[in-house]
């Protein structure tokens, strides 16, 4: 099985991608909106098919992205049934089974934090991934959705606490940066919900936190009930339209050699090796500005911010390193040349040998 731990800083939320290497279906578990460029960039790389994605509970500290994955891949949308969103595509219950291949996760109801949370488990359960139900020592707050401390206490200690001790329990989020705990260390050592404590001390304790809501609260509840869809006209879907580009995983655009041939003097070219490579037996693209690596930071003013831009080197590397110090340098059509000078030989296209 391939499996992926994604991060989203603004929101310290998790997403999770679960694919099964043989058939090449693939489940994405609480995908974040403005995360999917970086979820299909790297569904592509690693050669995977969406077919559903799940949200553990209607969240209130970020927008789902599965309403943008389902247009852009046609994955099914799956929530739980109580939550009574709009465009579900399956409508989750206790002991549901949503398959990817060969493999599987079983749904398990775990109300408490909201009344439509799950918890899904991997099929010979060394993975389960909790949502806000069960935190890393520590777990949701049970103040708002019809949350309720007794229905937490309940689903944590029936549903999650009594897999198998070595069970690998995977959040919706942390704010620390700790990454996943096990079923015994947290029926050990979870301060809320583990060792000794009873309903009654978890209520009391939860009763009592008086923690501000989320700051995007009444943005997020209002579209995770839409699965994520906008209101109104839906925004474009991130594809730059100067040229046909992919988005690498790593967060850079690249655009295929035949793409970049077709496109002429529409685009800037700048090659960022330097001197004696820009007049080697790889030749250069004509038209093409030589501006090392080194020196690009000093000679952004050289180039045209109203015209694409696209950066080449020897294999693609030090341009892509080029396309991010632009991108970051307020440039909004960057392209990697995708392989680099080597591929652009490689598919026998048209090179200027001579020097600048």
């Amino acid at each position: 099985m391939i499996f992926r731990q994604l991060y989203d800083a603004a929101s310290s939320t998790y997403t999770y991608l679960l694919g099964d290497r043989a058939s090449g279906e693939a489940l994405l578990i609480d995908p974040v909106y403005e995360q999917v460029p970086r979820d299909l960039a790297l569904l592509a790389e690693l050669g995977l098919r969406l077919v559903a994605t799940l949200d553990t509970h209607v969240h209130a500290d970020h927008v789902t992205g599965a309403w943008r994955l389902s247009q852009r891949c046609g994955s099914r949308i799956a929530l739980a049934a109580v939550a009574g969103a709009h465009g579900v595509q399956r409508a989750l219950k206790h002991m549901d089974i949503v398959t990817f291949g060969s493999r599987h996760v079983a749904v398990r109801a775990t109300p408490g934090h909201t009344n439509g949370c799950l918890t899904f488990v991997l099929d010979d359960q060394t993975m389960a991934f909790t949502g806000d139900c069960l935190l890393i020592r520590g777990c949701g707050r049970t103040d708002f959705q019809q949350g309720s401390p007794r229905h937490l206490f309940a689903s944590v200690r029936g549903q999650i606490l009594t897999l198998p001790d070595d069970c690998l329990l995977y959040p919706g989020h942390d704010y620390r940066g700790i990454t996943v705990t096990t079923v015994a260390e947290e029926r050990r050592y979870n301060p809320r919900l583990g060792g000794d404590v009873d309903v009654g001390d978890f209520t009391g304790y939860m009763d009592n936190l008086h923690l501000p809501h989320p700051k995007q609260m009444a943005v997020a509840v209002p579209a995770n009930l839409r699965c994520g869809q906008p209101e109104g006209t839906a925004p474009p879907m991130d594809n730059p339209d100067w040229a046909p580009l992919t988005l690498r995983f790593s967060g850079v655009w690249e655009i295929e050699p035949m793409a970049l041939l077709e496109l002429g003097d529409r685009v800037q070219i700048v090659d960022v090796r330097e001197q004696a490579e820009f007049i080697d037996q790889l030749g250069h693209l004509q038209g093409a500005k030589l501006v090392p690596l080194s020196q690009l930071t000093e000679r952004m003013d050289e180039f045209d911010r109203n015209r694409p831009l696209v950066v080449v080197c020897r294999s693609g590397v030090r341009s892509a390193q080029a396309s991010v110090l632009l991108a970051k340098a307020g440039f909004t059509q960057v392209a990697n040349l995708a392989g680099g000078m080597l591929r652009w030989r490689g598919e026998a296209l048209p090179v200027d040998s001579a020097a600048e």
